[in-house]
């Protein structure tokens, strides 16, 4: 049965009925086929149990998973205070795990699913959504051990001033947790990942940093740094719009002859930087600014890698996982990245994605994944 794929978005006052209409378009779309697999990606404005109840309402027991995103995206571009529903029918089956302790120990959680991976029979990926404001994403992907088959995740963003937001896997939801699925069948699987941020000269010393708080940098607040850098007072950069554009000036961390992004979530009062990756005391650092026309090349690039991995073979469908930051630096141009990725892979596949405050891709060089900032990922499906 060849690989088919409908895609359902709706608005609605609250959760449980954005998740049904959302659902009831996508199954319409899909005509007579039974969805083996699904993807939802709500708005983080919706309660969870809502959305959860609204589609599992219509898909039973389908196997699904799923994320919070400040706005979700298609082939349309940009959807606020959406639920976004992706369904796909044909040879696969899924199977979803659910683990509520990524929060408490990720690097436990990563143990657990590389466990599971090790089970699985020839699986063709697996694609995990984790806390993107709760939990080491650094430890969990340093857990697990490279599989023969790509290993693709996102951590979910929400709220950015409460630091909320939450995860789907079929009929459980919750903060703090990851929900994963490994998919088999004839499908195969391309990965792309690119981001537009480059060096502009500005070199510091991380000179103090405390798990996920980046403290100094050239033994002054992180925020006193970036107030000298782009004269606003220090105390502004406490407080929102700052405290969150912060994002769109990450710092390039030297990691062996590599430079890895590093952002901040948020700036936190006493002028420390809440990332959600610890960066190490001591490692140079460079500022990094992004610019439309290098996130549009960076979309291209992704797509490009992602078809090159189906070795010719016709993408059905897409899920794109982009850094919030994307959204903050296209906020004049919103769905500027679909539109690049569609020049690449064509305007008839379909296209699900959301904003994400990491994302977690197959490492070329590393026995494990690897966590990226401020990139985009282009996931290409296609039959095999």
């Amino acid at each position: 049965m060849a690989l088919k794929v409908s895609i359902g978005n709706a608005q609605a006052l609250n959760g449980r009925e954005a998740g049904l209409q959302a659902t009831h378009h996508a199954l319409n779309r899909l005509g007579s086929s039974t969805p083996g697999f699904g993807f939802v990606i709500s708005s983080y404005q919706y309660q969870a149990r809502e959305v959860v109840s609204g589609v599992s309402g219509l898909l039973g027991d389908t196997p699904m998973i799923g994320f919070s995103s400040s706005a979700g995206l298609t082939s349309n571009g940009l959807h606020h205070n959406s639920v976004l529903v992706a369904l796909l029918a044909g040879d696969l089956q899924a199977e979803t795990r659910w683990m509520p302790g990524y929060a408490q120990s990720g690097r436990e959680t990563g143990s657990q699913l590389s466990k599971q991976a090790a089970e699985q029979t020839d699986p063709r990926a697996l694609f995990f959504f984790a806390d993107g404001f709760n939990g080491d994403a650094d430890q969990l992907c340093s857990a697990i051990s490279n599989e023969s088959f790509p290993l693709i995740g996102a951590l979910s963003s929400g709220d950015l001033h409460t630091g909320h937001s939450y995860q789907i896997a079929g009929p459980q939801t919750g903060t703090g947790a990851l929900s994963a699925a490994f998919l088999r069948g004839d499908i195969r699987v391309g990965v792309g990942a690119s981001h537009g941020w480059n060096p502009v000269g500005s070199q510091f010393r991380v000179t103090r940093s405390r798990g996920f708080w980046l403290r100094t940098l050239d033994g002054r607040p992180a925020s006193e740094t970036y107030a000298q850098l782009f004269g606003y007072p220090a105390r502004d950069w406490a407080f929102p719009p700052l405290s969150h554009l912060a994002r769109l000036y990450p710092l390039g961390v030297e990691q062996g002859d590599q430079l890895v992004i590093r952002a901040p979530i948020r700036v936190e009062a006493d002028g420390s930087f809440r990332m959600n990756a610890p960066v190490r005391d001591g490692v140079d650092a460079y500022l990094l600014v992004g610019s439309r026309s290098s996130c549009e090349n960076a979309a291209q690039q992704a797509a490009q890698q992602a078809l090159q991995q189906l070795d010719g073979k016709k993408p059905m469908f897409a899920l794109i996982l982009v850094d919030i930051a994307w959204q903050m630096l296209l906020k004049s141009h919103p769905g500027a990245e679909i539109t690049a990725v569609q020049d690449i892979l064509g305007k008839d596949v379909p296209i699900v994605g959301g904003y994400t405050l990491g994302q977690i891709v197959p490492a070329k060089d590393s026995a494990s994944p690897q966590l990226l900032n401020q990139h985009i990922v282009v996931v290409a499906f296609a039959e095999d």
